[in-house]
């Protein structure tokens, strides 16, 4: 008998028709050539269809925010017809599929942008990092321009923009990364945001670049299309914590709930050694945020399957898990041993560790629908 009841059983909202609480989380696998999705990636999406909620890798909203070597974008029509070709095969097999809008930011690297572009950032403060770019080489990230008022107003829009693109590319929503140290969350950050316009200064101030993405998104698409990934707590990418960490991300709840928007998507990173979000944090979300709450970060189907029974969130997401079993939601349901992936090929290796990783069950058409 399986005791994944929860995570297995259907999602129904008035927007969202899930068949299952197993989402496949964004996962950077950087195969995209000048920031194309090629067709290793549209065999790689549908073969893990049977998610209840396949949410794309991050995917640039403009030629200077891809970051890192070989990421996809979503802002010319090359790459709109790229996605088209990934969304229609997900929705051939009856899956349901967002896409994460990022910008990276200060982080990366100007030969891995289109006409390698500059950095941008909130202010001129440099990450102590170091990213791959064309011949494997890892050099240090630079010193980003800073964006002026009206360049902040820029990179807003072109958020907006993007999410009307993956609309055209036959996505069913986006995510916008406000997470993980890129550039929405280096406006939130007062160690980035050392500004005195009306984008910096008090947690409102700081909180307005992002909140005025979602604001312009939801009208743009539908805010319930539209969803978010914060991380509180993380430190990713040469963010310190700060002692206004949690009210930030509080003040930005009780704004997302005001927009009615879909889900809030917490990404914990404890089980890649950094602090992890308070489960007193998590609660006290609940209170705030009453749409879906997505978490990820290190689940197994036993973990995920207790936290979704102490109501702790609607959803799980799974990232690592789906690399090596592209038929997750299937051994899961079967109690079937999961693979390992390989970490050699998380970020480069062409279809090697991409999309060669053996399926135990075949995907059937009932895999993805609904129960009756």
């Amino acid at each position: 008998m399986n005791k994944r009841e929860k995570l297995l059983s259907p999602l129904v909202t008035p927007a969202l028709h899930l068949p299952n609480r197993i989402v496949m989380a964004p996962m950077s696998r950087r195969r995209a050539v000048q920031g194309i999705p090629g067709e290793n990636a549209v065999t790689y999406y549908a073969q893990r269809a049977g998610a209840g909620l396949i949410i794309a890798e991050n995917t640039a909203v403009a030629a200077n925010g891809n970051g890192y070597l070989h990421v996809p974008g979503i802002y010319n029509d090359t790459q709109i017809a790229a996605w088209k070709r990934v969304t229609d095969a997900v929705h051939a097999r009856n899956g349901k599929i967002f896409v994460q809008l990022v910008h990276t930011g200060r982080i990366g690297h100007p030969l891995n942008q289109e006409g390698t572009a500059p950095l941008v950032a909130p202010s001129a403060v440099q990450a102590a990092e170091t990213v791959r770019v064309p011949g494997d080489l890892h050099l240090p990230v630079p010193v980003p321009e800073v964006l002026t008022t009206a360049g902040a107003a820029a990179h807003i829009t072109a958020h907006i923009q993007a999410a009307r693109n993956a609309m055209a590319a036959g996505f069913d929503g986006v995510e916008i990364h406000g997470a993980h140290g890129f550039l929405p969350e280096q406006f939130l950050h007062p160690h980035t945001n050392r500004r005195t316009d009306r984008y910096g200064g008090s947690i409102a101030h700081r909180s307005r670049f992002l909140l005025e993405i979602m604001e312009g998104v939801s009208a743009a698409i539908g805010k319930e299309r539209t969803g978010i990934r914060l991380s509180p707590f993380a430190t990713l990418n040469d963010l310190p914590a700060y002692p206004e960490e949690a009210a930030t991300h509080q003040y930005i709840a009780d704004a997302l709930q005001q927009m009615d928007i879909a889900y809030i998507h917490l990404s914990d990173q404890s089980s890649n050694g950094l602090p992890p979000i308070p489960a007193s944090f998590v609660q006290d979300l609940r209170k705030r945020f009453r749409n879906l709450l997505i978490l990820a970060g290190g689940y197994t189907p036993d973990t995920a399957e207790a936290t979704l029974q102490a109501g702790l969130a609607d959803l799980i997401g799974f990232g690592r898990p789906f690399i090596a079993n592209p038929d997750l939601v299937a051994r899961i349901r079967h109690n079937a041993p999961l693979s390992e992936a390989d970490k050699d090929t998380f970020y480069q290796g062409g279809n090697t560790g991409y999309i060669d990783y053996p399926a135990i069950y075949p995907h059937t058409h009932a895999d993805t629908l609904l129960a009756d």
